[in-house]
C-alpha cells in the first residue's frame, strides 16, 4: 500500500471518469434502486455450491471502497470448508445463548421478536460460504512498527456495503451474523490482535421454501430518512 519512507502526494488524472446527461443519471439511479430493493436478508440456504472465483471478486469490489487515508483496514476470510462452518456455528451458539438467555435485556429481545431470530443458526453450515470481516485497528510497516489506522469502523461499514452489494448483483443471497463477543474467531481463523472480527456473513443460494419476515419488506418512505436544504 505505502513505504514508510516513502509517503507523499502525488495526483494523477482522474482515470475512470462517467460523463452521463441528467436523464440517463436519473434512469441509472432507478434502475439500481429497483435491482437493490430485491436484495433480501435471508436465512434459509440451499446447498447448490457457489464458485470460489465469484466470492473473490464480490470480495474484490468491496476493497475497492473508499477509506480513512486510503489505509484500507479490513481483511476478509472465506470459508467454505464444512468442519471450519461447524466449528464456527458451535462458537456462535454459544454465545448466541448467553444473547438469548438474558445477555442482551428484555427490550432487545423484544425488538428482535418480528425477525423471528433465536440462538439456532444452522444458515453457519447450510450456506456454501461464510465470509468474516475483520476491521485492522493498526497497520503495520515492513520493519514491524506500527501505524495508525482511520475512522475503521466507518471505512469497514462502507466495506461490507459493497460486498453485500456485490454478492446481490451477482445473484446470491446473504444474511450477516454478528454474535457479541467474536474475539473467538481471532484463534480460530489465525488473525492477529490488531484485527476486531466485526461481522460473519453467509452467502449462497435460496432455499426453494426460503422464508423473509413480512416485517423485512417493510421500508421507511423517502420522507423519513432525507432532509433537504436546497
Amino acid at each position: 500500500m505505502f513505504a514508510k519512507e516513502h509517503i507523499k502526494y502525488e495526483p494523477v488524472d482522474l482515470p475512470d471518469r462517467m460523463d452521463l446527461s441528467d436523464e440517463q443519471m436519473l434512469e441509472a439511479v432507478k434502475a439500481f434502486y429497483d435491482k437493490m430493493k430485491r436484495r433480501h436478508t435471508v436465512r434459509d440456504f440451499s446447498d447448490r455450491p457457489v464458485a470460489r472465483e465469484v466470492i473473490e471478486e464480490c470480495i474484490r469490489t468491496a476493497g475497492t471502497a473508499p477509506s480513512g487515508a486510503n489505509h484500507q483496514p479490513w481483511h476478509f476470510v472465506a470459508i467454505s470448508q464444512p468442519d471450519f462452518k461447524k466449528r464456527i456455528r458451535d462458537a456462535a451458539e454459544e454465545e448466541e445463548r448467553r444473547f438469548y438467555d438474558g445477555g442482551a435485556g428484555d427490550e432487545w429481545i423484544k425488538a428482535l421478536e418480528p425477525i423471528g431470530t433465536n440462538d439456532h443458526k444452522p444458515h453457519l453450515e447450510e450456506a456454501p460460504w461464510l465470509i468474516v470481516v475483520f476491521a485492522q485497528r493498526w497497520g503495520e510497516f515492513e520493519d514491524g512498527t506500527r501505524y495508525k489506522n482511520y475512522y475503521v469502523p466507518e471505512s469497514t461499514g462502507i466495506a461490507c456495503g459493497f460486498l453485500l452489494t456485490a454478492l446481490h448483483h451477482a445473484g446470491l443471497v446473504s444474511l450477516t451474523h454478528t454474535p457479541n463477543p467474536m474475539k473467538f474467531l481471532n484463534g480460530m481463523l489465525d488473525r492477529p490482535d490488531s484485527e476486531k472480527p466485526i461481522m460473519i456473513i453467509a452467502v449462497g443460494h435460496p432455499a426453494k421454501d426460503a422464508k423473509v419476515p413480512s416485517v423485512a419488506k417493510l421500508k421507511k418512505p423517502l420522507s423519513e430518512i432525507l432532509t433537504v436544504a436546497d
